[in-house]
């Protein structure tokens, strides 16, 4: 970790406070690097960064110089800020972060509101991408919209909202609708609109804003997409959007759920297509989709060895032969696309499942999906200060659940740490009672996991089948 990430979570003590104006400060201080530049801007509670990697692949795949700025990071800070494929460097990361470090401190010293890590963090990836002088750069939403840090940014090419779910209700309303109401405040005036939700009053809101607005609104929640294969190496998805054919096309991220995030990545490139934005070609616009992958979003770790002689093969003999599965899914509609792909791309198959998740999430809901794909459990907590949920507590939560048949859990064991809980997961897969290991809750349990994993004194052997070993180079 560089001296410039310690020094962005010196300002966690701010919280996560919503709002406009100490970003605007900070920026103007810094000589306002976000103006001219070309934004695609991405709010949803499910489904943004996906849909962000689709369109990044997609319009690299294109020939576009391409920044993306997401969060959270699964396994690396750097992560966090990417340009033409890349991650920014610890060099850069310390280059442009004192600068914004320099003058939030200002800031403070002028007797002015602190800016949040958020906001310092934004603030710095706007100096890297302007440094780069960008084609395009893509912005996730950190949380809702309106008073999202990177809300800031005033004519967007095209403002793409990805689903609406109940997720940080204590900060963006306790209905569908209110939710909404938060997250359509990226629809920016004259600028197209890209909704993909479902929920009719949360739709009434986008429709209703856009109006208001003068944007017009492009829903493709009723556009119908279909799956033509799926496996765990990847899916073939086909769809038509507004009279232009997109079939056959290949992505290497899995599950019904990431064919609707695909549909709407292709809705937003056809809308810039027609609008004239954006030039492209399909082949290369395919080629680039099948690159776009997301740690941590139904990732597929390792399968059974294919042969005496495959790379695979002691990894898989390390588990007995099963897939190992890691999706971060911690509230409602994601547990419910976990339960969808599991059965999609392994259906019968006998599954384990690790999980933890933070305090504040649909525990119960999360559960009563999970229970759909297995009754075998381990509980665990992620190692996150101050609100993971204690894995003893999350255990009385798996007690209390039933599967659909009214069949109790099983808690195989409860681990206070997510290494333990990897090493148990391991020792029951070796007993050879399961085909699936599946590792769930909360993105910062999946990280975790994740980089043990890759750290293990074996990880030689734990390359993945579609990403390789994403230890080099540089959502909870």
């Amino acid at each position: 970790m560089t001296k410039a990430v310690d020094k962005f979570h010196e300002f966690d003590r701010f919280g996560s406070i919503l709002g406009l104006e100490r970003v605007r400060e900070l920026l103007k201080r810094l000589g306002d690097p976000h103006e001219g530049m070309k934004y695609i801007h991405v709010a949803g509670t499910n489904g943004k960064g996906s849909t962000c990697k689709f369109l990044e692949k997609g319009l690299a795949g294109c020939g576009y110089k391409v920044g993306l700025y997401t969060s959270p990071y699964i396994e690396k800070f750097n992560e966090r800020i990417q340009f033409d494929g890349r991650q920014i460097t610890d060099e850069e990361l310390e280059l442009y972060g004192d600068q914004a470090l320099a003058k939030a401190a200002e800031m403070v010293a002028d007797g002015l509101d602190s800016p949040t890590e958020f906001e310092v963090v934004m603030a710095t990836a706007f100096l890297y991408f302007k440094s780069m002088n960008p084609d395009i750069v893509i912005l996730e939403v950190g949380m809702g919209g309106i008073g999202d840090a990177t809300n800031v940014i005033e004519h967007p090419l095209a403002s793409v909202i990805t689903s609406i779910g109940f997720d940080h209700m204590h900060v963006l309303g306790d209905t569908l609708a209110e939710i909404a109401v938060n997250k359509a405040g990226i629809i920016k005036k004259g600028c197209p609109v890209i909704s993909n939700v479902k929920d009719h009053d949360a739709a009434a809101v986008i429709a209703r804003k856009a109006y208001e607005t003068g944007s017009r609104l492009y829903d493709v929640s009723k556009i119908k997409c279909s799956t033509d294969w799926i496996s765990p190496e990847g899916q073939q998805v086909s769809c038509a959007l507004w009279y232009t054919d997109y079939s056959e096309v290949v992505i290497s991220m899995i599950g019904r759920h990431q064919a609707e995030n695909l549909k709407t990545a292709l809705a937003t490139i056809e809308v810039l297509r027609q609008n004239r934005d954006i030039t492209i070609e399909r082949s290369r616009l395919y080629a680039g989709l099948k690159e776009a992958v997301q740690p941590g979003r139904f990732e597929v770790i390792f399968g059974p060895a294919k042969g005496e002689n495959d790379p695979e093969e002691t990894a898989a003999g390390d588990w007995c032969g099963a897939y190992v599965v890691l999706d971060g899914a911690h509230n409602d509609a994601g547990a419910e696309a976990i339960r969808q792909a599991m059965g999609d791309v392994f259906p019968g198959k006998r599954t384990l499942i690790v999980a933890g998740m933070v305090e504040k999430k649909e525990t119960d809901k999360v559960l009563a999906h999970l229970a759909g794909v297995s009754r075998d459990f381990i509980a665990t907590q992620p190692d996150y200060e101050g609100r993971a949920m204690d894995a003893e507590v999350f255990a009385e939560h798996i007690r209390k659940t039933r599967d659909e048949a009214g069949q109790p859990l099983n808690i195989l064991d409860v681990c206070n740490a997510p290494a333990q809980a990897v090493e148990s997961a391991r020792k029951q897969a070796e007993t050879g009672r399961y085909d699936v290991v599946l590792f769930t809750g909360s993105l910062y349990l999946i990280g975790e996991v994740r980089s043990i994993l890759h750290g293990s004194t074996d990880y030689d052997y734990y390359r993945t089948l579609k990403y390789g070993d994403s230890r080099e180079g540089g959502d909870k």
